[in-house]
């Protein structure tokens, strides 16, 4: 089990939902959170199904389509605590995939490293304004703990290639010590 079980799990914690519930809100609001895609989430909530963690029942509406409506079980509530548990309390080692490109700077003439450090701090520029104009008072107070270490990260990101790009105009690349 994954994070990915977790969110679902967790989202089915406090009411049963169809899947287009569940998406529409990932979607809607937690894109900056989790990438999860419409097909992974169907294909995960068939999965804790199939592991007992979660019950499915089908709802007829009118001329609509059945349509599937998950509901957490007692085991898929302690699965969901676990998770929990694990998630919270473990360290993680976080990889940036731009740190590649970071150890290949050299290899560019510098006013090129700097242009394309300048168009990466414009986009995730636009990623803060974003996440910081989103409406998320009406949210849980963990979604918007979750949205504030999102912006601190964007944060701590902006400022690393501001120094980055000055570093580079001044010629001034060097370790950084404790």
């Amino acid at each position: 089990m994954d994070h990915r079980s977790l969110l679902l799990l967790g989202l089915l914690m406090s009411d049963s939902q169809h899947g287009y519930q569940i998406h529409d809100f990932v979607e809607k609001n937690l894109t900056f959170i989790s990438n999860m895609k419409k097909a992974t989430a169907y294909s995960l909530l068939d999965k804790l199904s199939k592991e007992g963690l979660i019950d499915v029942s089908v709802e007829y509406d009118g001329n609509r389509p059945p349509r599937k409506v998950y509901s957490i079980n007692e085991s898929g509530r302690k699965q969901f605590y676990h998770l929990l548990e694990i998630n919270l309390s473990a360290a993680e080692n976080i990889f940036y995939e731009g740190d590649i490109g970071f150890m290949f700077l050299d290899q560019l003439p510098l006013d090129k490293s700097i242009e394309f450090l300048q168009k990466k701090h414009e986009m995730l520029r636009e990623i803060y304004n974003t996440i910081t104009h989103l409406s998320i008072h009406e949210c849980s107070s963990g979604v918007t703990i979750a949205m504030n270490h999102k912006k601190r990260m964007l944060e701590a990101e902006l400022s690393f290639i501001t120094e980055t790009i000055q570093q580079l105009n001044n010629h001034t690349i060097h370790q950084e010590t404790e």
